[in-house]
């Protein structure tokens, strides 16, 4: 047995590197095991999902964990979320609305591959001085009232480690989640399959129409997370910095059964019927698939991650909502972040049961306000006037609020949070209602969008919610004086979209029970971007099961 270490981190996957990454930096006196199941140098592109980031996952990898140059030389930045709603069978992208950014947003996010980025995490966080073993599995564990145990297997070699903190990173084996029955089943019934190429598999090249084309001048959407939707599914195609390309498909359970998707020949003969274009081009790189791997139910909650017993479950060893946002990495840098900071507070005395509470409430409350997101959304996909809406609306309060908070490097001030109890309470009921909102305003609306164009942060003030993540930070009360700003804005934009559906379905039951409070007006915000032309009745409807 060795000499105790301080912190034990089981999984060596891209929360627990990150995790080990970030100890090293804020506090290099501790003594760091990592032990990994996978044997490194893992292979490049064909190795783990999960490439997509957002603006907090990829702050946290530029800035907290200082990864620029490898982000930079290594893998892609991304040119937004891109997204292509149904219209004449799917079979010609250029008839599609298309949803997205013409150039780069102001703050920048990033495709991964994820063999890429573990294996240099590794290496570096070797080279650091964490206790690193790799092509090991872990055997068993015990808590312990002073130190924690853990049992791991190598070679047919078996050592026995023990730490004061242990840090569940095993990703969905989920070891302490599943030993302490503390797994929460969630509403939300999706399944996924995904599969890689070593190509390009570009969708700039899907069409020639030079109005099309000209939308995006630099022909670079392939950049984009790019996302093929329809009545309860979407799509993804996502570059790698190996050169291959990701794809991914991702349904409601009660729409789209999981034995159509459990097998390559049959996401393909899916794709074929859902989805032609895309599968006509998968087809013909069919022989050289690289790998093919299904999930089904694949969202979990969890009842508690972090205690005072110097435990904690990190990335998706506690929780996963869904894919669609790419908020993994989000999820990674905020878990994460609580825990250098309670075991750094730990180490130096101090007594972290309130704050682990508080912590644990948070990052909790936080998971639900996502899964609000996903959970009977799946239907709207296929709308493009309501999905264009719900992504806009979407995306303002993740700029607004959430994305801003963690920027601001507040997370972790329990003070401060407090402080802003009430209008976090506000605005996690009024994201509620919006998403009831967006639920009924698609549930009455049976028209059939067609070609057409649009970006979220074509309105100059999404664009300045966005860009606002990169600026200095601020004081205590002007962030508070920013958030309020903010939540207003979120409200003004609520009854304006509000005022698009009731416009359009007129005086409706549906909506109506909904609708904010009539309230005078704050500043006047452009939501005209974001309105889609119809072009008569839907004749797609849900499809049989």
């Amino acid at each position: 047995m060795t000499q105790p270490y301080d912190v034990l981190i089981a999984g060596g996957g891209l929360a627990g590197l990150c995790l080990a990454r970030q100890l090293t930096r804020e506090a290099p006196s501790l003594r760091v095991f990592l032990a990994e199941k996978h044997a490194h140098p893992v292979p490049e592109a064909a190795f783990k999902v999960g490439e997509s980031s957002v603006e907090i996952g990829a702050h946290y990898f530029q800035r907290v964990l200082d990864l620029e140059p490898h982000l930079r030389q290594q893998q892609l930045e991304k040119l937004g979320l891109r997204y292509f709603f149904p219209a004449d069978g799917n079979r010609r992208i250029e008839s599609r609305f298309e949803l997205g950014p013409s150039g780069f947003p102001p703050v920048p996010s990033f495709q991964l591959d994820r063999g890429r980025i573990e294996n240099m995490l590794l290496r570096s966080n070797r080279e650091a001085g964490v206790d690193v073993r790799d092509d090991c599995r872990i055997a068993s564990f015990e808590f312990g009232a002073a130190l924690h145990r853990l049992e791991i297997q190598s070679g047919g070699r078996i050592e026995i480690v023990e730490g004061r903190w242990l840090i569940d990173a095993s990703g969905r084996r989920g070891l302490i989640r599943h030993q302490l029955g503390l797994t929460r089943p969630v509403g939300h019934l999706a399944n996924a399959c995904w599969f890689r190429f070593p190509h390009r598999l570009r969708v700039d090249d899907w069409s020639d129409d030079p109005r099309w084309k000209a939308r995006v001048p630099s022909g670079e959407r392939w950049l984009s997370t790019n996302h093929l939707m329809g009545v309860g599914y979407w799509v993804w195609l996502i570059p790698l910095g190996s050169g291959s390309t990701s794809v991914g498909i991702v349904v409601d359970a009660t729409l789209h059964p999981f034995g159509r998707l459990n097998r390559f020949d049959r996401a393909l003969d899916w794709l074929r019927e859902f989805e032609p274009q895309c599968a006509e081009v998968v087809a013909s790189h069919a022989p050289d698939l690289e790998d093919f791997l299904a999930l089904r139910g694949f969202a979990y909650g969890c009842e508690r991650v972090y205690s005072r017993d110097r435990w904690a479950l990190v990335g998706e060893a506690g929780l996963f909502t869904d894919p669609f946002y790419s908020p993994g990495s989000d999820f990674i840098a905020m878990g994460n972040d609580y825990v250098v900071d309670l075991i750094r507070r730990e180490r130096s005395g101090e007594d972290v049961s309130a704050r682990v509470e508080q912590y644990n409430t948070t990052y909790l409350r936080l998971y639900d306000a996502f899964l609000r997101l996903y959970e009977g959304q799946y239907p709207i996909m296929g709308n493009a006037q309501v999905m264009t809406a719900k992504v806009a609306w979407d995306n303002a309060c993740y700029w607004a609020i959430t994305a801003l908070l963690y920027f601001q490097r507040r997370y972790r001030q329990p003070e401060f949070i407090a402080s802003i109890e009430n209008l976090m309470r506000r605005f996690f009921v009024l994201h509620a209602r919006m998403q009831q909102f967006l639920k009924a305003w698609n549930d009455i609306d049976t028209r059939d969008y067609g070609a057409g164009f649009s970006s979220v942060v074509t309105a100059d003030w999404l664009r300045r919610l966005q860009a606002e993540l990169g600026g200095p930070l601020l004081d205590d009360e002007a962030l508070r004086a920013r958030l309020h700003t903010n939540f207003a804005l979120l409200e003004q934009f609520a009854r304006e979209l509000q005022a698009i559906a009731r416009t359009e379905h007129g005086d409706r039951q549906e909506l109506n029970r909904l609708l904010l409070p009539v309230e005078t007006k704050g500043d006047e915000i452009d939501i005209e971007p974001l309105r889609v032309t119809h072009s008569g009745s839907r004749m797609d409807g849900i499809p049989n099961p």
